[in-house]
Formats: structure tokens, sequence, C-alpha cells
């Protein structure tokens, strides 16, 4: 059979990892091997190759000679050929059936969505724990092949295929605890169901940027389609109503959620998106968008909630309102408590025998008091001297000798005084 024209993984691989430009190097987990290869191979004892081999945008498009694939990758465990040129399955296969330890294969951004995985070939991956198809635009057909091969298959990453329905597999997987299947258009919530008939024993669910609109399931229903799920993400999805929400509540083992960019939220502050979430749709839930949730937290948001819903009509408040209540009884509203430094103040002006009552900015200088002062005290900045005095304090006045000194450093409020006396010649 001829061999496909292209780069091979073989030419690649003693390209990147020659002594040129891959020396021999010691370290925590670079795995460095000098494998023995066989009599009169022009390659024996000249690479130095990682346990994990990084070969992505390298133009691969074949497998090469297969005797030395098994020479070289015996110990392999970890190999990256994302963003090549390969399309054709069987290649796929001769690399990975020559790499016994393999665990972790990605395969991303291949056009391998032009062939056909047949199962013989299949069988090759049977020792891969992490499989990485995103943007291949596997079809279900591949991946249900896939699936029924790789009997200890641990992590999936189907994100970027185009999806737009799920395909049941006949054979559920009961190995898989990670699937990863971001940005594609799954919208329906009975494509999102058939993926917990799929992995039983899925924990980590990561649905972000699929704009599944709502949540289409009864709370039985929802806890028997994924009773091991841990963690959920639904970022940038388009959940719109707290009822999707609430329904999260229904798995079982559920403990960390993800839920940012979804239309529901957008009319909140950040602070009411987060203690809402906490205190009324997710009480279980211990992490939130990537955040601990503590128990002093949780206490707080339960409160804000109380307070968020207390004066809302009878019919608007939700369930949980009343739970909280039982729980802590009816909240006072919080003292609204305005911290912002006071923009002005009423002061009396004393100049000899003359007493008159002013407002005078706090944002203004020294400088620009006494030129305000002019009028009144009928004497030149240079020849004004001015003092303050606070009237809750034991001591006497300040001189206020610093022009360019802003007023609202010396703490002035309503009831001060300031004196005014003229320089001494």
């Amino acid at each position: 059979m001829d061999q496909p024209s292209g780069r091979s993984f073989m030419q690649v691989l003693c390209e990147k990892y020659s002594p040129e430009n891959f020396p021999y190097r010691r370290g925590p987990g670079m795995g460095v091997h000098v494998p023995a290869t066989p009599q009169g191979s022009p390659m024996k004892d000249r690479l130095n190759l990682p346990s994990v081999l990084v070969l992505n945008s390298c133009g691969i498009t074949c497998a090469g000679d297969e005797n030395e694939i098994a020479a070289f990758c015996a110990h392999v465990s970890e190999l990256d050929l994302s963003d090549n040129k390969l399309e054709d399955w069987h290649e796929v296969s001769k690399i990975v059936s020559n790499v016994p330890h393999l665990e972790f294969l990605n395969l991303s951004s291949n056009p391998l969505s032009l062939s056909v995985l047949e199962r013989r070939c299949a069988g090759s991956f049977a020792g891969v724990r992490k499989l990485v198809l995103n943007n291949s635009k596997a079809s279900w057909e591949t991946v249900h092949t896939i699936l029924q091969e790789l009997p200890d298959l641990e992590e999936l990453f189907l994100c970027l295929n185009d999806y737009e329905t799920v395909s049941c597999s006949p054979v559920c997987c009961q190995s898989l605890k990670l699937l990863h299947i971001t940005d594609n258009n799954l919208q329906d919530w009975t494509e999102i169901r058939k993926l917990g008939i799929m992995f039983p024993s899925l924990d980590t669910l990561i649905l972000a940027n699929n704009n599944l609109t709502t949540i289409e399931e009864s709370e039985d229903s929802l806890a028997r389609l994924f009773p091991n799920l841990r963690s959920i993400n639904l970022h940038k999805s388009g959940l719109h109503c707290w009822e999707d929400i609430d329904k999260l509540n229904s798995f079982p083992k559920l403990e960390e959620v993800k839920l940012l960019g979804i239309p529901l939220l957008q009319s909140y502050t950040t602070e009411e998106r987060r203690k809402l979430l906490i205190a009324s749709r997710l009480p279980s839930i211990v992490k939130l968008n990537g955040s601990i949730v503590a128990d002093g937290e949780r206490e707080d948001s339960e409160r804000f909630f109380i307070r968020y819903y207390m004066e809302f009509p009878e019919e608007e408040v939700p369930f949980r309102y009343h739970e909280l209540v039982t729980k802590y009884g009816k909240l006072e509203p919080l003292a609204v408590v305005d911290l912002r430094p006071q923009s002005s103040a009423k002061v009396e002006v004393h100049f000899k025998d003359k007493v008159e009552e002013m407002s005078i900015r706090l944002d203004q200088t020294v400088a620009d008091l006494k030129k305000q002062l002019k009028t009144v005290v009928q004497l030149s900045t240079s020849n004004m001297l001015l003092f303050y005095l606070d009237h809750e304090t034991p001591f006497g006045p300040e001189e206020m000798k610093y022009n360019s000194r802003a007023l609202h450093s010396y703490g002035i409020r309503d009831g001060d005084k300031l004196y005014v006396e003229p320089r001494m010649k």
C-alpha cells in the first residue's frame, strides 16, 4: 500500500527530539528515556524522548515506520497531536497501537471527520484514559465506537464540534467521570439528558457556551439521570428563569456550580447575583463560580435574601423566603449609612465683634476660602490670619497656615467656627 503523502509522525519526532533540538535533561516529570533501537537503525542512540510528547501543529499526515514508533515510544504516556493534518483514523491507529502505555491523547483540530473509525482501529486506543477531540468534528458514530473500545476512559473532550443534537450510544460508558462539551449548539434539554443516560457515573459536566434555554425535567428524573454529578458548568447558557436554577438542587451529589453570563442574572448587581444564588437557589453548594462558599458567607447571603424580598408583594415572594424567615425570624432593614465624605459645612465666621454664618465647600483649599472671606471681613488674603475651632474638642483654635491644604482634611463639620484676625505688621 502506498505511504500517504505529507510529514510522518516519526519524521517529526526525529526532528523535534534530536539532540540538537532537545538536549538530554533531568528533572521531575521529564521522563527522559533513551530507548534501545533495532539493529541497524539510523536513529539508534540519537533521541532523548520524554514521556510526554508534544507534536502539535507539525503538519503530520501519517504514522511512518511502525517499528520505529514501537522502539522509541514504548515509555510514552501522553501524546499531543493537535492541529495536524491527520484525516485517516487508520494512520492514528498505527501510531497509538505502538505506544502501549498511552493514557492521554489529544487529536484536536485534525480533519478526522473525513474518515470512518472502524472498531478494529478503535481497539488500539484501549488504554487511553483521557481523550481530546475538540474541533475534530467527530461524528457521534465515531464517539460511540470509541466508547465501546475504551473501557477505562475517564475524561472526554468534545468541544467546538458543531453538535446540535446528541446521539445515544447503544452501550453505557460507566467509566467516564468528566465530559467537556463546550462551544457547541445544544439548546434543548432533551439532548443534554441523553448524556446522563450514556454516562451514568459522570462527576463533572462542562456545558459552557451552549445556548441551553431551560431544564425541562422533573426533580425525580434529574436525580436518576445524573446520580453522581458533583460539578456542572453552565457559563453563558441561555437559562432565564429561577425555576431552572432550583432544579439543579435535584442532583443529589452536586457541590459546585458555574453560572456566569446567563440572561437570568443580567439585571442584578454582582453582589445580588452571588448572594441570591447561594441563599435561595443553591443552599447546598460549596463552590460557586470557582469560589468557596464559607459558612459565614452562606448566613450573610440568607439574611440578605430575607431583606431583599421583605418588601415584595406576597405573590412574588419565593417559598425559600418563608423557610429562611422560619430560620432567622423577620429581620429589620439595615440602616443606611452614608460613608461619603461631607462636601460642605455650615460654619460661624468670627471677625472682631461680627459673627456671620456661612456655607463653605470642603473640596476647596485654605487659599480659596480666604478669597471667599475677603468681602466678609474686608481684608486682603495676604493680610488675613485664619483659625479653625472644632466645637467638640477641648483644644483651642488651630491656625490654618497652609494655603494649599484642602479644607476637608481639617475635619470641618456643621457648627464649627472660623476666626479671622488681621496680620500684625
